[in-house]
């Protein structure tokens, strides 16, 4: 595909859980980024003058969009440069974005330093991604991914308590400064411990030619492209859910008190729905596994569709429905992303990359819509869900053409490698 540069002297390998651990954090540095703020959001407001409530959300959102444009880059240049380098360098660049953020004194400023902190975060998890498919193929890396999404979601469970702990002794200034403290450890950690995964032979030239190749490779395989779109989808459900749901338990149901706990409630249940998949994925496979979790979640949107149209809506049957629909999309999150990247081994950052940006595009899209809908009660978010989950599925069917439940027989790589216990 591409001419491959020099070799390079091999590393000492990481243990498998102290890797698990570290790549957590990396892909966690995204929900450090968004989590805390939810509660800070009307201080922010107040302080920075943003005239409407909906126009806080922006903050998340301008966010996501600089997430997905950084995401096309990173994994291209990881894959020339190799993972640690790259990785290292974004995360230094993140830091000081957020150091912008905390010295903001106007909403412009804020929402350039926050698309500036989204674009250098592209790289924790773009090449974050290509790490572990330098090491994992299959079932196998579906099951290293719901490992470290197990862990990874602690932190957007105890994010919002996190955010609202600093805001009841500090102002909301000093939540982005305990994120560039944290990001800075992080990336100290990565530095020290993290041996390069990108093997000398398979470090490739970025040309025009490669990069064509390679995305070509990935709009002409059918599964890659499909997952991908419906992953993007899906996920635009969760993107509606972190912009609305501040607005849901503070205005909705008037239970500002109560957000953090419900909250940590609810991103708790994809930390499990996690948990469980990576315990069950290899036994059942990525596909039967994300497929029937697709299904569950369309139909949960449906229920809490009727229960809002009956008027039964509370905060309670909110809560349980949406513990639901996130314990469903963790077990379509890890899936789709093994199952695209299967077919690449070499090119495994530009794959990544490509992943990245056309999922997190998409999502931001559909999760700005449902966000920019809300009107006060539960009906625009939960329309969306139900309709994001019936074009999901239809997309999968599509990738799969109509051949549900199937498990080729893709293998796992180092896999003697791991100890899960």
């Amino acid at each position: 595909m591409t001419d491959t540069l020099p070799p390079s002297a091999p590393q000492r390998d990481i243990h498998f859980r102290e890797f698990v651990l570290l790549c957590a954090c990396l892909m966690a540095m995204n929900a450090l980024s968004i989590d805390p703020m939810l509660p800070a959001l009307p201080d922010i407001s107040r302080d920075l003058a943003i005239p409407h409530p909906n126009d806080r959300q922006l903050i998340i959102s301008v966010y996501f969009m600089g997430l997905g444009v950084g995401s096309l880059l990173f994994g291209v240049l990881s894959d020339r440069f190799g993972r640690k380098a790259v990785l290292g360098s974004a995360m230094a660049l993140f830091v000081l974005s957020s150091i912008a953020c905390a010295t903001a004194q106007s909403f412009p400023m804020m929402l350039i330093g926050r698309a500036s902190a989204g674009f250098f975060a592209g790289a924790s998890r773009v090449i974050t991604v290509g790490i572990i498919r330098d090491r994992f193929r299959g079932d196998a890396m579906a099951r290293v991914m719901s490992l470290i999404f197990a862990v990874f979601m602690l932190i957007p469970v105890m994010a919002p308590s996190f955010g609202q702990a600093i805001l009841w002794v500090a102002p909301w200034r000093w939540i982005f400064w305990v994120l560039v403290i944290l990001a800075s450890m992080i990336l100290a950690w990565m530095l020290v411990r993290l041996p390069e995964t990108l093997a000398p032979e398979n470090r490739m030239r970025i040309t025009p030619r490669g990069l064509l190749q390679t995305v070509g490779v990935i709009m002409r395989t059918r599964s890659s492209i499909g997952y991908m779109l419906a992953s993007g989808v899906v996920m635009g459900g969760l993107i509606g859910f972190i912009l609305s749901v501040q607005q849901i338990f503070f205005d909705v149901f008037d239970a500002q008190a109560f957000f953090p706990v419900g909250f940590a409630v609810i991103a708790g249940c994809m930390g499990l729905g996690s948990l469980i998949n990576s315990r069950l994925v290899q036994r059942f496979g990525a596909r039967r596994m994300s497929q029937s979790a697709l299904i569950a979640f369309t139909l949960i949107a449906a229920i809490h569709l009727a229960v809002i149209l009956m008027g039964l809506e509370t905060l309670v049957t909110f809560m349980a429905l949406q513990a639901m629909t996130m314990l469903t999309v963790a077990f379509t999150a890890s899936n789709f992303s093994a199952i695209s990247m299967e077919p690449f081994h070499k090119g495994a950052g530009v794959a990544s990359s490509f992943q990245a940006f056309l999922t997190t595009a998409l999502s931001s899209a559909l999760g700005s819509i449902v966000g920019r809908a809300f009107d006060g009660t539960t009906l625009p978010f939960t329309i969306g869900l139900l309709a994001f989950g019936a074009l999901s599925f239809l997309i999968v069917v599509w990738a799969e053409r109509g051949r549900l439940f199937t498990r080729p027989n893709y293998g796992a790589l180092r896999d003697a490698e791991i100890d899960f216990h």
